[in-house]
């Protein structure tokens, strides 16, 4: 197996300045990525087991916990490495494993159906690659179809799949987008993601009652018409 996860694959502070023409001083809290619509992942990121990188994930995390002077010794704490370790593999971050994409199986389009099927209110949770701190929201999710249709419950797995790793929710939103293109064969789609980012409002500014809303608009959704017929469906209460 090869060593992952070691300080030699960490880039140093003035790698990531040549990177983005800033220091990682200069970007403070700012959400900068150099990264395109693919999640930045190093070639050999399935290379250890589940099970090997819950195993240094809970170590690593028990080094932190130290750190910050907790005892873990306590009957409450003692198993929080491995915790965290686990949901961090299984859970909130598993969407980065291709083996865990979600297979949509599609069906032809026998009713002829050529209207905007439009999929709101998806519960939405990721992570902030910047702070590692949780993005909850809304996605709203319409194609129109050219020849297949997919299950409806298919589409909210594909957003969760996306939605289940650290994300910027610029990308997040390409991502769903693209994968819904490519899975249906269209060119019809439209995304809007609406969500709060933990890192503005229970650190940084503070800002509890602000959100952030993305949208992804093509083929007949980049028309003014199209597009106000699937906003008019989203947000209509």
């Amino acid at each position: 197996m090869k060593p992952n996860g070691t300080l030699l694959n960490i880039p140093s502070i003035k790698e990531v300045s040549d990177l983005s023409g800033l220091s990682l001083e200069e970007i403070g809290d700012d959400h900068l990525t150099t990264s395109l619509v693919e999640t930045p992942l190093r070639a050999d990121a399935f290379e250890m087991s589940d099970e090997d990188k819950i195993a240094t994930i809970a170590h690593h995390f028990r080094h932190i916990m130290d750190t910050l002077g907790l005892d873990l010794t306590d009957d409450s704490l003692k198993g929080t490495p491995q915790r965290v370790a686990k949901m961090y593999v299984q859970e909130i971050f598993s969407g980065l494993n291709p083996a865990n994409k979600p297979k949509a199986a599609l069906f032809d389009n026998k009713y002829h159906y050529d209207q905007m099927l439009v999929e709101k209110d998806i519960t939405l949770f990721s992570n902030c690659e910047h702070h590692f701190v949780p993005i909850i929201g809304n996605a709203h999710v319409a194609y129109i179809s050219t020849g297949k249709v997919i299950g409806l419950s298919k589409i909210n797995r594909i957003v969760q799949y996306y939605a289940k790793r650290p994300q910027v929710q610029e990308r997040l939103t390409v991502q769903i987008a693209q994968e819904l293109k490519q899975m249906l064969d269209t060119e019809h789609v439209a995304v809007i993601v609406d969500a709060k980012h933990l890192c503005v409002s229970s650190r940084g500014v503070e800002d509890r009652t602000s959100s952030t809303i993305t949208a992804h608009y093509s083929g007949k959704f980049a028309e003014e018409a199209v597009r106000a017929e699937f906003l008019s469906h989203v947000y209509k209460r």
